[in-house]
């Protein structure tokens, strides 16, 4: 439904609140209808509550986010900021009664640029969009999210996402230059450079990455690029053990070596894989490497990964000869979230993140924790920056198994911490890992977070019941 003043469902909070909106945006910018409102309730996460949003609202310019954020002040009207909804935490689940404000009609990539080597894009861009566009300059934005397809690069900001690349070419928050935010009161500031170096003041740019809109609005944002590498070339090795497979990593990354992708696929995933896609990927192994580089000969490189793997104790090493061969390697790889959601009907994707030298400890961990609660997971891990996803597969339509599974999700948050990691290395916090967050920066770290947080939004109406 295109709200009107007429149509709009009223009484005198929403009507106050649906009038004012319509003083500064186009009738099709906002939304009322509950069916249609309600799809705009939550993100891709389980196990997160969501509330009913008064309206949804799609502003195209940064004026109108700022009338938004002004009307929201001025009636005290909780504001939830949304991108594509890939996520995978509940950062962007609506409250009861809020205003979500979705950038997704913000989409247009302002400037390519070169020389300087940046583009300027605003929230609403998907990030392969951004992608091939900069390829075309000869220039590539390394940060890959596995949802690349589909998910904003304001959704990446907010979230600090990272991907496969991340080995080498690091997350989001190294490439974010500088930002143009909205605050909660409808100011518009501006954080961060144009150039290469920059050091004036606190950098409150790299504040703003990773708060799941909980402190402004990103409106603009400046974003570093890179010269465009040549095409990578893939290895796969087999593994009869998680542990031994681990050991590869860490003597590849002692080795000194920095391969554009390294991830691991347990036995739980293959098998998975295999029964979805039939890619004939061995029964046998108990863990998948797959390696690659993107230098001026891979081939090379490859080859001294392998060897690494054999003396590991790699049963098999394949490299690949060329780039279409390396695309069906990686393949398997893309698919594992897909086949594990197969396996029961339901999965519940965590976000740990481990010191590579402890890699192993947190496999065996993980089916040791697997066993105790009777659950099928699977283990996908970007394994060259130890950020691990186990992917617990259960039936939600049974009661006790989803019991399982929620209690199996925090037996693996705590060994995380347990084991010297993170809750998170690119999901966010959200409304998931709350009560884990408190628990990895302690009391003092919560109560300095709150106070930033009163700074930039003081009356707590920006994406409220998140993080803390």
């Amino acid at each position: 439904m295109i709200m009107s003043r007429i149509e709009a469902p009223r009484d005198e909070a929403t009507g106050n609140l649906f009038d004012r909106l319509l003083d500064g945006l186009p009738a099709d910018a906002v939304l009322t209808d509950p069916d249609v409102t309600a799809s705009y309730a939550h993100d891709m996460a389980g196990f997160c509550p969501a509330g009913a949003p008064a309206a949804v609202v799609l502003p195209r310019t940064v004026e109108q986010v700022q009338h938004v954020m002004r009307t929201a002040t001025e009636l005290r009207i909780p504001v939830v900021p949304q991108g594509a909804r890939t996520g995978l935490s509940g950062g962007a689940n609506a409250s009861d009664g809020c205003v979500v404000l979705s950038l997704t009609r913000m989409d247009r990539i302002l400037e390519i640029n070169p020389v300087d080597r940046i583009a300027v894009v605003e929230p609403g861009v998907i990030n392969a969009t951004l992608s091939r566009a900069v390829g075309e300059h000869g220039l590539c934005y390394p940060p890959d999210p596995s949802s690349w397809e589909m998910c904003t690069i304001g959704g990446n900001i907010g979230t600090a996402s990272g991907g496969l690349c991340c080995v080498k070419y690091g997350v989001t928050a190294e490439y974010v230059l500088g930002l143009d935010v909205v605050l909660a009161d409808g100011r518009l500031m501006s954080t961060g450079r144009r150039t290469a170096k920059g050091v004036a003041g606190y950098d409150l740019t790299r504040l703003f990455v990773g708060s799941e809109g909980s402190l402004g609005i990103v409106v603009r944002a400046t974003l570093a690029l890179k010269p465009q590498p040549p095409e990578q070339l893939v290895l796969v090795a087999e593994f009869a053990s998680g542990a031994a497979a681990c050991d590869a990593v860490c003597r590849v990354m002692a080795g000194g070596h920095v391969p554009s992708l390294l991830e691991l696929m347990d036995r739980t995933t293959v098998k998975a894989v295999n029964d979805l896609a039939h890619m004939g990927l061995p029964e046998s192994t108990e863990a998948l490497l797959l390696a690659a580089f993107d230098t001026a000969d891979p081939a090379a490189d490859l080859a001294a990964l392998g060897a690494l793997c054999e003396a590991a104790g790699a049963t098999q090493v394949v490299p690949a000869d060329d780039a279409a061969e390396s695309e069906l390697l990686l393949q398997a790889r893309r698919l594992s979230l897909t086949a594990l959601e197969a396996v029961k009907g339901t999965t519940m994707i965590d976000d740990v993140c481990v010191p590579r030298s402890r890699l192993g400890e947190m496999l065996d961990g993980i089916d040791r924790i697997a066993e105790k609660h009777q659950l099928t997971i699977g283990v996908v891990a970007h394994a060259g920056d130890g950020n691990t996803h186990p992917t617990v597969c259960f039936d939600a339509a049974d009661p006790e198994e989803s019991r399982r599974a929620r209690e199996s999700f925090d037996d693996i948050m705590a060994l995380g911490l347990e084991l010297g990691g993170t809750i998170t290395g690119e999901h966010g916090v959200g409304v998931l890992k709350k009560e884990w967050l408190a628990r990895e920066i302690g009391p003092v770290g919560v109560e300095l977070q709150r106070q930033i947080k009163q700074v930039f939004d003081p009356l707590g109406i920006l994406n409220p019941g998140k993080l803390f």
